[in-house]
């Protein structure tokens, strides 16, 4: 209920069911569990999701990223008059967040979407069921080299919020973080941190269309770090912004 259903129902009496809920609910929180988790489903960009312990929670530095994205994209009458559809690719879907939300916002491109983990895939096309959108999905594992599945497919925008916490930081995250959501979305190896961006970064070069742009999430300890990667292999008119708490959060990349 939203707070002036609250004050005008404060005489309701909850039944058993719902108090038997409410209980069970704060036993979960005790151990941690995140509220999402708990009821299985998150807010993001004004949508809902659902989540389990298979997808990350959306944060809202990832609605930032989506923010960019709708930004920086060409006007509408521009994509139409391309004579195709623009096209839009999210690595690491995970719970199809950004996919979804894009298709949403921009319901005359083409998004597609990949991810490693089969039942994160699950979840991301549940979530394009329940928010009435069309998303190509498919499993991939951006870390190899394996053929791509559509060879001839390229790209006009690329976006991604990758894993990028190394294990140095895990001493300062939450427990409803570490006990719970997925270690392989979170977590990159310590001496090599820029794992996932060295490999997109390759990637976008080889897929995007001349004028294309790459959106990342980043870590702010290497924001420049990944700026330097972007530029050392093409990528024109890096920028590297800041988030809502004023940390370095996303780096725009336009390949030329």
């Amino acid at each position: 209920m939203d707070k002036s259903s609250v004050l005008l129902r404060k005489d309701k009496q909850l039944s058993l069911n719902e108090r038997f809920r409410i209980e069970e609910i704060i036993e979960k929180l005790k151990q941690y569990r995140p509220i999402q988790y708990i009821l299985g489903e998150a807010d993001f960009y004004g949508l809902k999701f659902n989540v389990n312990e298979n997808v990350l929670i959306p944060r809202q530095e990832t609605e930032e990223l989506v923010e960019q994205v709708l930004k920086g994209l060409p006007p509408t009458e521009p994509l139409h008059s391309r004579g195709r559809k623009y096209t839009i690719l999210d690595i690491g879907t995970g719970s199809g967040c950004i996919a979804v939300t894009l298709a949403k916002y921009l319901p005359d491109a083409e998004i597609y979407a990949l991810d490693i983990s089969e039942k994160a895939l699950d979840v991301a096309m549940q979530n394009a069921i329940k928010n009435q959108v069309n998303v190509h999905f498919f499993q991939f594992d951006i870390l190899k080299d394996d053929p791509f599945l559509y060879p001839d497919l390229s790209f006009d925008c690329i976006v991604s919020n990758p894993p990028y916490i190394t294990l140095n930081e895990k001493a300062s995250m939450d427990k409803n973080v570490l006990l719970y959501e997925p270690y392989q979305a979170l977590f990159v190896p310590q001496d090599n941190p820029l794992l996932f961006y060295d490999r997109i970064a390759c990637f976008s070069v080889n897929r995007l269309e001349k004028g294309g742009l790459l959106f990342l999430e980043i870590n702010p300890l290497y924001s420049q770090a990944i700026a330097n990667t972007l530029e050392d292999i093409q990528f024109k008119n890096v920028k590297i912004m800041k988030d809502i708490s004023g940390k370095e959060r996303i780096i725009i990349a336009k390949d030329e």
